[in-house]
C-alpha cells in the first residue's frame, strides 16, 4: 500500500508540474521584447504608411569553418550595399551564389551553427542594428498553413493573435477586409486554403496569403525568399506585382531570385548580381546593368530577356573543362572590373567611425518579438483553430475512420465468438494484444504524419510573439479529445461484439475507455516524435521503430518476471503494457472456463497470474497511462522550447578574418 500511496503521489505531483508549465503567464515562456514595442500605429497600420527604413550593409563576410576553426569555403565574401524604401530591390545569381545567405543574413534569419564564421556591419538608417530595431516580414519559399482554415479565417486569426487589444473588433475585420482587397485574395477568401490531400487555392494565392499574414504587423521591411519558385509565369508575375505595389506604399522590399521572366525583371528598381559570393554587379536594374556589361564587350542580343543574358553571364558553364575554366575567368574578371570601376558605398562619416567600435549584433529585428495577448485569450483563439481543423479534416478522418472499422471487421472475423475452452485463453490474449497494438499504432502514425509541418508554423508564429507553448499544447489537446476518441470507440464498437468478449455493458465501456486513454497517449508519444526529427519522413520512420520496442515489452511477447534486469524500466514506460495489462484485468477478471485435465486454468484470474498480470486494478493501469501521456506531452513542450530556431549572430569583422579572406 505504500508503494502504491507513492506511485499515486508522485502522479499527482507530475501532474501538478504538467499543469503549472502549460498553464503559467504567458510572458514567462517567450522573452517580452522592448518597451519600444508597445507602441503601435494603429492609423499608420490601417492606411497602409510605414515608417521608411534604409538597411546599409558594409563588409559582410559568411564562410564555412573546417575542424580547425580555420574558413575552409566563403559563401558571402566582403559584401557592401544598400536597400531603400519604396524601392524593390533582387538579389539575383545562379544556384550556390550565395543570394539566399545574403537575404537571410539581412533579415536575421540565418540558422546558427558551430562551423559557421558571420562577420560584418549592418545598420538601419545609419544606426548600428544593435541600437535600433525595426518591423520586418519574412516570406519563405514553403507556404504552410492549416490546410482547413479559409482564406479570410487564416488572416483574421493571424490579426486577432498579432493586433493590439486596444483595435476593435470592427476595425480588425476592416483591415482584414482591406488586406485581402490590397492582395488580390478578395475573390478567393471563402475557400479553404487546402494542402495535397484537398484541392485549395493556386500557389500564387498561397505566396500572397504568406505576404497578408506578414503584412498585418505593418512592417518596414519585406523580405521574401524565391517569391515565384514552383508557380507558373502567371502567378508568378502576380506575386511580383504585388510585392512592386508593396514597394511603391513605401515598404523597402528585398527579394532572391533566380532567373525571372522579362516582364517580372522590370518590376526590379534595384538588383545585385552575385556569383560565388562575389558582386558582379549592384544598382539600378533595368537598362543600366545592360549598359554597363556592353561597356566591357558583352552585348545584350536584341529580343533577348534581360534576365537571361545576365543569368548566362554570370554561371560557370559546366559543358566541359574548356567551357568551365573560360567562365569562371570571364566571372573573376567580371568581379574585378566591378570593385575597380563602380564606387561602393563605404559609409563615410559619421558611419565611418562606428564600423571601428564596439558591435555586436543579433540579428532579430526587435519591433516583431511581442506578446500582445493573454493565455486565456491566446488559448481560445488556438483553441478556435485546432478545432475547425480537426474537425474539417474529412479526408484524414474518412480515412482514420475506414481503417477503424476495416481493422475491427478483420479482428473480430478471425476471433469470431470466442468460447470458454482452454484454447480461449490464448486467442483472448493475442485480441487484446493485437487490439492495444493497432490503437496505439493508428494514433502514432497519424500524429507523427501531421505535427513536423504543423510545428513548422508553430515555430514560425512563436518567433514573431504571437503565443506561448503553453496555451498552444493545451488548445491542441482539448480540441482533439472529441475526434481523437471517435475512432477507438468505432473500432471497441464493432470488434467486442463480434469477439464475444466479457457481455457486460460496464466491461464494455471499460474497454473503450482504456483504448482511448491509451489513444490519447500515442498521440502525445508522437507530438514528441514529430518534435524532434527535422521531417516528416524522419518522423514516421522513428515513430514506429520506437512503438516496436514497447510492443516487445508489451506483455504478451515477454514476460515481466523474466525481463532483463537493465530493461526492467521499460514495461513500465510501454503504454502497450498497460493498455493489455487493463484490457485483461478487464476481460478475464471473473471469466470461468472449461477444465479437461487438473491442471487446466478453471478462472480468469488463473489466467491473469500465469502472465503476471494480475495484482493490479483497472484504475491503476489509466493511471499510468495517464502518467505516460502526460510524460510525452511535457518531453513535447521542452523540446519546442529548447529547439526554438537559434540565429547566427553578426560580428564586427576582424583584421585576422580580412588577412584570411586574401588569401583565398
Amino acid at each position: 500500500m505504500e508503494i502504491k500511496g507513492l506511485g499515486q503521489l508522485l502522479a499527482a505531483l507530475a501532474a501538478a508540474l504538467f499543469v503549472r508549465a502549460v498553464a503559467g503567464p504567458g510572458p514567462a515562456l517567450l522573452p517580452p521584447a522592448e518597451d519600444t514595442e508597445d507602441e503601435y500605429d494603429e492609423e499608420a497600420a490601417e492606411g497602409g504608411c510605414v515608417p521608411p527604413v534604409t538597411i546599409r550593409w558594409s563588409r559582410v563576410t559568411c564562410a564555412l569553418k573546417n575542424k580547425r576553426g580555420d574558413m575552409a569555403r566563403f559563401l558571402l565574401s566582403n559584401l557592401s550595399g544598400e536597400a531603400k524604401p519604396g524601392r524593390l530591390l533582387a538579389l539575383m545569381g545562379p544556384s550556390g551564389s550565395g543570394k539566399t545567405t545574403l537575404l537571410n543574413v539581412l533579415a536575421g534569419q540565418l540558422s546558427e551553427s558551430p562551423s559557421l564564421h558571420l562577420s560584418g556591419y549592418l545598420y538601419v538608417n545609419g544606426q548600428p542594428m544593435s541600437e535600433g530595431g525595426y518591423k520586418s516580414a519574412y516570406v519563405r519559399q514553403e507556404d504552410i498553413f492549416f490546410s482547413q482554415l479559409t482564406v479570410r479565417e487564416t488572416l483574421s486569426l493571424a490579426a486577432e493573435l498579432q493586433l493590439p487589444d486596444t483595435m476593435s473588433p470592427e476595425r480588425k475585420e476592416k483591415y482584414v477586409t482591406d488586406l485581402l482587397f490590397r492582395l488580390g485574395l478578395v475573390n478567393s477568401s471563402d475557400s479553404i486554403v487546402g494542402d495535397a490531400k484537398v484541392r485549395g487555392i493556386s500557389g500564387g494565392e498561397k505566396k500572397r496569403l504568406s505576404l497578408a499574414c506578414e503584412l498585418i504587423a505593418s512592417p518596414s521591411v519585406i523580405f521574401a525568399d524565391e517569391p515565384t519558385t514552383g508557380l507558373d509565369a502567371f502567378q508568378a508575375e502576380k506575386v511580383m506585382e504585388t510585392l512592386r505595389q508593396l514597394a511603391e506604399d513605401g515598404h523597402t522590399v528585398i527579394c532572391s531570385i533566380h532567373q525571372p521572366r522579362g516582364s517580372v525583371y522590370s518590376k526590379f528598381d534595384d538588383i545585385v548580381l552575385l556569383s560565388e559570393g562575389e558582386v558582379v554587379y549592384m544598382g539600378p536594374a533595368k537598362e543600366e546593368p545592360l549598359t554597363y556589361f556592353a561597356s566591357l564587350g558583352y552585348q545584350c542580343p536584341d529580343h533577348e530577356n534581360p534576365a537571361e543574358f545576365l543569368a548566362d553571364l554570370i554561371s560557370t558553364d559546366y559543358s566541359s573543362a574548356e567551357s568551365v575554366q573560360s567562365s569562371q575567368k570571364r566571372i573573376e574578371n567580371l568581379v574585378d572590373e566591378f570593385a575597380n570601376k563602380v564606387l561602393i558605398t563605404e559609409f563615410n562619416s559619421p558611419v565611418a567611425q562606428l564600423e571601428g567600435s564596439e558591435f555586436s549584433a543579433k540579428l532579430a529585428p526587435k519591433s516583431t518579438r511581442k506578446q500582445r495577448r493573454g493565455w486565456w485569450r491566446q488559448f481560445r483563439l488556438l483553441f478556435k483553430r485546432a478545432w475547425m481543423q480537426a474537425f474539417r479534416d474529412g479526408p484524414t478522418n474518412k480515412v482514420r475512420a475506414r481503417m477503424s472499422v476495416a481493422s475491427a471487421i478483420i479482428f473480430g472475423s478471425v476471433f469470431w465468438r470466442m468460447g470458454k475452452t482452454q484454447t480461449s485463453i490464448q486467442d483472448r490474449m493475442g485480441l487484446l494484444q493485437v487490439a492495444a497494438i493497432n490503437t496505439a499504432m493508428a494514433a502514432l502514425t497519424k500524429t507523427v504524419g501531421v505535427f513536423p509541418k504543423e510545428r513548422a508554423i508553430v515555430d514560425r508564429e512563436r518567433a514573431k510573439g504571437s503565443y506561448a507553448l503553453g496555451p498552444y499544447l493545451s488548445s491542441k489537446l482539448l480540441a482533439e479529445i472529441p475526434i481523437g476518441a471517435a475512432f477507438p470507440l468505432i473500432f471497441g464498437s464493432i470488434l467486442y461484439p463480434m469477439a464475444k468478449l466479457h457481455p457486460t455493458f460496464s466491461r464494455f465501456a471499460k474497454f473503450c475507455g482504456i483504448v482511448t486513454v491509451e489513444s490519447f497517449a500515442a498521440s502525445a508519444m508522437g507530438l514528441t516524435v514529430g518534435a524532434i526529427a527535422p521531417t516528416t519522413e524522419a518522423a514516421m520512420a522513428l515513430g514506429p521503430s520506437l512503438m516496436t520496442v514497447f510492443i516487445v515489452f508489451g506483455g504478451y511477447y515477454v514476460n515481466a518476471d523474466n525481463t532483463p534486469i537493465i530493461f526492467r524500466w521499460i514495461p513500465k514506460a510501454s503504454l502497450i503494457r498497460w493498455a493489455f495489462q487493463g484490457l485483461s484485468i478487464n476481460e478475464f477478471k471473473g471469466l470461468q472456463f472449461e477444465q479437461q485435465h487438473s491442471y487446466d486454468i478453471q478462472t480468469g484470474e488463473q489466467a491473469l497470474e500465469r502472465f503476471s498480470l494480475g495484482g493490479i486494478r483497472i484504475t491503476d493501469t489509466l493511471a499510468a497511462q495517464g502518467r505516460i501521456l502526460l510524460f510525452w506531452y511535457w518531453m513535447t513542450y521542452l523540446l519546442l522550447k529548447k529547439n526554438r530556431p537559434r540565429y547566427q549572430q553578426l560580428l564586427p569583422p576582424s583584421e585576422e578574418d580580412q588577412n584570411k579572406q586574401q588569401v583565398e
